[in-house]
C-alpha cells in the first residue's frame, strides 16, 4: 500500500526538525526508471505557494525524476526568500540523485506565511536521501501529514498484476475543489508516455478529487504528481489506465474525506436525472457549501428543506415545483413536497447519502463532503500561527 510498491521506485521519509512534535516531516520518492514520464496538476487557487510556482515550470517538459515533500510549513507568502529556499532544496535533491534540478518537484504543507529554515531542510534532505528504499513508501506517507489523523495510501493492480499504481496523499482540512489541499504521489511501473499520463491524470482528478469539497476552503499549495517508471515494460490502453488511475484517485479522495478535521459524518450527494453533468456538480457542491445543511447532519437532523434551499441558489436547469430528495434511502421529499417520514432516516452511522432528483434530464454526479461539527470549529481556531 504505498509509493513504492510499483517497480522502479524508492522512497523514505525522516523527522528532520521542522515540527515542534519532532514527528516525521520530509519524504522523497524517487523515480529510478527506466523511464521518467510524468503529469501534474496543480491548486486553481490564484495565490498560489512557492513550491507550487516552481513545480508547475518543473512538469512543462513531461518529465519528473523525483519529488519532495516537507509538512511543518507550507512556504507560500515568505517572499523571494521562500522561492530561493525551494529552489535551493530542489538543487540538494538533484546533487544527491545526480540529477537536474529542473526534474524535481517540490511540495511544502502546513502554515502559510511559515518561513522553513533553509539549512534545516537542506540538511534533510540529505537524511532522507540516506534512507531511500523500496520499502520506503509507508515513511514518506507518514511524513507529509499535518492534521491528519492517519497517512492515506493506495496500491491499484493493472490486469493480470503486470503492471501497477501506487499513492499517497495527505489532507484533513481545506479539501475544495481544484483539488483540495492536499498533496498526491502516485507511481506507476507502466509504459505510458507524458501525453496520455496527462490526459489520463485530469480525466481522474475530475471525478475524485475535484468531487472533494469538505469545507468550501482552496488550498494555496495543492499538487498531484503522477511519474511513470515503465519498470513492468507493459503498456496498458489508455482506457484501462485512465480507469486504474480513476480508482486510485477515488480512493484517495475517498480517504481524505473519511479524515477530514472534526466530521462525524462523511456525506455522498449524488444529483440524479440532471440536464447536463455540470448541473449536477453544480447542484451538488451547492449542498455540500452549505453550513445549513452541514450541522444539520451534525444534528442528526434530516432537514430536506436546506437541500432544496441550496438547490434553488444554482443556475441548473429544473422545476422548482418538482424536486425529489432522498436521504439514506427514504424520500422524504416528492415533487417539491414532505413525502415519507423523516424520522425514517437514520443518521446514526458515519456514512450518509443523499439523491436529488431533478427530473431535467440522463445526467448524474457524486460531490462528497462532510458535516459542520464543534470539533471542526475546535481544530481551526487552535490550528493557528
Amino acid at each position: 500500500m504505498s509509493v513504492t510498491h510499483p517497480a522502479g521506485f524508492v522512497a523514505a521519509g525522516a523527522a528532520i526538525g521542522l515540527k515542534s512534535s519532532g514527528k516525521p516531516d520530509l519524504a522523497l520518492v524517487v523515480n529510478t526508471g527506466p523511464t521518467f514520464d510524468s503529469a501534474s496538476v496543480f491548486t486553481g487557487n490564484r495565490c498560489k505557494a512557492n513550491p507550487v510556482l516552481w513545480s508547475e515550470q518543473v512538469v512543462k517538459d513531461g518529465v519528473v525524476r523525483a519529488v519532495v515533500l516537507n509538512s511543518g510549513g507550507a512556504n507560500c507568502y515568505t517572499g523571494p526568500e521562500g522561492f530561493q529556499t525551494t529552489h535551493q532544496v530542489a538543487e540538494e535533491v538533484g546533487k544527491v540523485l545526480d540529477i537536474g534540478s529542473g526534474d524535481v518537484v517540490v511540495c511544502s504543507t502546513g502554515l502559510i506565511g511559515l518561513v522553513n529554515d533553509r539549512q534545516t531542510l537542506l540538511a534533510g534532505v540529505r537524511t532522507v536521501h540516506a534512507q531511500l528504499a523500496a520499502d520506503g513508501g509507508d515513511a514518506a506517507a507518514q511524513a507529509i501529514m499535518t492534521t491528519d489523523t492517519v497517512s492515506k495510501q493506495v496500491v491499484v493492480e493493472g490486469a493480470g498484476g503486470a503492471w501497477s499504481i501506487g499513492g499517497m496523499a495527505k489532507g484533513a482540512g481545506m479539501l475544495a475543489p481544484a483539488l483540495a489541499t492536499m498533496l498526491v504521489v502516485i507511481t506507476t511501473d507502466a509504459v505510458v508516455p507524458a501525453a496520455d499520463l496527462d490526459t489520463a491524470l485530469r480525466a481522474a482528478t475530475r471525478v475524485s478529487f475535484d468531487r472533494l469539497d469538505s469545507d468550501g476552503c482552496q488550498s494555496t499549495n495543492d499538487t498531484v504528481t503522477l511519474m511513470a517508471s515503465g519498470a513492468s515494460g507493459v503498456t496498458p490502453s489508455l482506457a484501462d489506465f485512465t480507469a486504474a488511475l480513476t480508482e486510485a484517485c477515488r480512493s484517495l479522495a475517498l480517504q481524505l474525506l473519511a479524515d477530514a478535521e472534526g466530521a462525524d459524518h462523511e456525506i455522498a450527494i449524488t444529483t440524479v436525472n440532471a440536464a447536463t453533468e455540470d448541473d449536477a456538480v453544480e447542484v451538488g457542491r451547492s449542498v455540500a457549501r452549505s453550513n445549513l445543511f452541514k450541522a444539520a447532519v451534525f444534528g442528526k437532523d434530516p432537514n430536506w428543506g436546506r437541500v432544496l434551499a441550496s438547490v434553488g441558489t444554482t443556475s441548473a436547469a429544473f422545476d422548482p415545483a418538482d424536486l425529489d430528495v432522498a436521504m439514506n434511502g427514504v424520500w422524504v421529499c416528492r415533487e417539491s413536497t414532505p413525502a415519507e417520514d423523516p424520522s425514517l432516516v437514520d443518521l446514526s452511522d458515519r456514512e450518509v447519502t443523499v439523491t436529488i432528483d431533478l427530473k431535467s434530464g440522463d445526467a448524474e454526479a457524486t460531490v462528497w463532503t462532510n458535516d459542520l461539527t464543534h470539533a471542526y470549529v475546535h481544530e481551526n481556531s487552535a490550528y493557528s500561527s
